[in-house]
């Protein structure tokens, strides 16, 4: 066994240890009767001493002998956990196991023993042994923790790459547990997430169809369903037939959230939101999201009310120790960051509403010096809409940096000032900069390539998406930005058509895609396949531009009172909107 030094403090706490877990107060005692009676005696005392001894010399593997020989023949749940301790230290997986079984065989009925097993049976990758110990494990837990334990067991096998051995295991281990009424819910879900890992979604499918029947209310089968979306669409009636329930768990229906508003089906995500804001009103982290989605959403008196609700609940000291998440646990801190945010959207709220003064006003509450481009950014938004652009980009300039990360952000932050003022050569020129200076930067090129766009450097922007493509073939949105520009054009329709549903591939469901191919269908001439298209993308999402191509569509089809309407709706929520109006200037519509 390899070597594995260990410093004095340690062999001084354990030895404390192990006198007061086994009863060393019995030796240490005057009283004989109580030194009889103790199963620390003095022999198994200097075992154990020894053993510590060797260990701290550096002698790993005489500890782990000495060890191991006083566990068994003391048969002690404590000193097996010591053996395998020392032999996992070592790095010494076989020994370990050795231990483990060794404590199995001498105390059957420990749970604890199986557990060490499996892990360690995991650790060194021998799924063929992983059976029986596995099996030992279930059938020696009480009956009340058998549940959480089936429940547990996909997290603890995904550590293995061999997922198909892994389900080939897990089922016949599982099966008997299907039939009883306390084990059959977690059984299917167990084994479902374990079919996922296994790309078996199908199969999958049908064990949580099975388990929501069994129990409506359980929340595991629709979170299972969401890690099979957007990939598997069937999955998604599980998780809001289960929402559909009330008082369904909020987590889900966050979690549900989380996913639509990545696939930017903002619109549904607002619903789920509403629902939970009705249920749950005094959670303040909803609230913060609904406001997000509405102003996004261009509905800026619900945003507005969002924001300031989650603002007044968000004070108070028990709704900001209960906030978390995932990267920081301190409640404190994740409130501020919060609260921050909110500050920020409404200011964004109140300058789109044309309140320079409110929108300065909610900017002048964050002071956090690692916000500090944000704000900036959004003072110089309002800069830029009264015209003042030198003043807006020295704003940015300003704002320092602190490495190259910092750099980059200014550059993206200051393009993205020159867009919102549709000053498009400039942005065009500040992102060709950026490039020069962060080399194969997928960002900053498509970035480039949307802003060359703009400025009708079509051949440009092609070689730049291109590049993307190249560097990072998985990326959807550089597939469809070329496609649509395409069949916007009406150029080499079938290519366009290929890209736009290689990117409906890479990114199921999403809108703006969805509205691509709609697009690139009208200009094959296939309207009733575009009206389907641009309705589902609609739906998913009113955005203006959809709203545009959609509302062409239909006019053409000849439905021009829906087209009217539409129309209407998204000139509501963005008049200014370019696309929109030379639309209906170049099919002469009056509205």
């Amino acid at each position: 066994m390899p070597r594995s030094p260990a410093p004095s403090r340690r062999l001084r706490s354990w030895i404390a240890s192990a006198v007061l877990t086994i009863g060393a107060g019995a030796v240490l005692a005057q009283d004989d009767s109580a030194s009889a009676n103790s199963p620390l005696d003095a022999p198994l005392f200097y075992q154990l001493l020894i053993g510590e001894l060797e260990l701290s010399a550096g002698r790993a593997g005489s500890a782990y002998e000495v060890m191991l020989d006083a566990a068994r023949r003391h048969g002690d749940d404590a000193l097996f956990r010591r053996t395998i301790e020392i032999a996992l230290q070592a790095r010494a997986g076989d020994q370990a196991l050795a231990a483990a079984r060794a404590w199995r065989v001498a105390r059957p009925q420990v749970a604890e023993a199986m557990r060490f097993e499996v892990q360690i049976l995991l650790a060194l990758n021998r799924l063929d042994d992983l059976a029986d110990p596995l099996q030992a494990w279930l059938a020696a837990v009480p009956d009340t923790e058998r549940p959480m334990l089936i429940a547990s067991l996909p997290r603890l096998l995904q550590r293995a790459t061999d997922r198909a051995r892994v389900l080939a295991i897990t089922e016949p281990v599982l099966e008997r547990y299907l039939t009883p009424p306390a084990t059959r819910v977690a059984s299917l879900v167990a084994l479902a997430r374990v079919q996922v890992n296994a790309g078996q979604n199908a199969a999958a499918l049908e064990r949580l169809r099975l388990a929501q029947a069994a129990d409506p209310a359980a929340p595991g089968p629709a979170l299972v369903a969401l890690d099979m979306l957007p990939g598997t669409a069937a999955a998604e009636a599980l998780v809001t037939q289960h929402l559909a329930r009330p008082a369904a768990e909020p987590a889900v229906r966050l979690a549900y959230v989380r996913l639509l508003t990545q696939a930017q089906r903002y619109t549904d995500a607002a619903e789920q939101l509403e629902v939970l804001t009705r249920e749950r009103p005094e959670l303040a982290e909803p609230w913060l999201s609904l406001g997000a989605l509405r102003l996004e959403l261009k509905q800026l008196p619900e945003a507005e009310a969002a924001l300031l609700r989650f603002v007044e609940i968000a004070q108070r000291g028990d709704a900001r120790a209960e906030m978390r998440d995932e990267d920081d646990d301190n409640p404190v801190a994740t409130a501020d960051r919060a609260t921050t945010q909110a500050w920020l959207l409404l200011a964004q709220v109140a300058e789109q509403r044309g309140d320079l003064k409110a929108a300065e006003q909610w900017l002048g509450r964050v002071d956090n010096p690692q916000r500090a481009l944000e704000v900036q950014s959004r003072r110089a938004s309002m800069l830029m809409r009264q015209g003042k652009v030198k003043e807006a980009r020295a704003l940015i300039h300003a704002v320092p940096e602190r490495n190259g990360d910092d750099v980059r952000a200014k550059l993206l932050a200051e393009a993205q000032l020159l867009r919102d003022g549709k000053r498009w050569p400039d942005a065009a020129a500040v992102l060709a900069a950026a490039n020069s200076r962060f080399a194969d930067d997928v960002d900053l090129i498509y970035e480039q390539a949307m802003a060359e766009e703009k400025v009708e450097r079509f051949a440009e922007m092609e070689r730049l998406l291109r590049r993307v493509i190249e560097l990072k073939p998985e990326h959807p949105h550089a597939h469809n930005a070329l496609g649509y520009s395409l069949a916007d054009r009406n150029q080499r329709l079938g290519e366009a058509r290929d890209l736009i549903r290689k990117a409906l591939d890479l990114s199921p469901g999403d809108p703006f895609i969805t509205d691509s191919l709609g697009w690139v269908e009208y200009r094959l001439g296939n309207r009733e396949e575009a009206a389907r298209l641009l309705r589902q993308a609609y739906r998913a999402r009113p955005d203006t531009e959809i709203a545009t191509h959609l509302g062409e569509v239909l006019w053409v089809m000849g439905e021009r009172d829906e087209a009217r309407r539409i129309w209407q709706d998204a000139r509501g929520r963005d008049a200014d909107n370019e696309l929109l109006r030379e639309t209906l200037a170049r099919l002469k519509v009056g509205l």
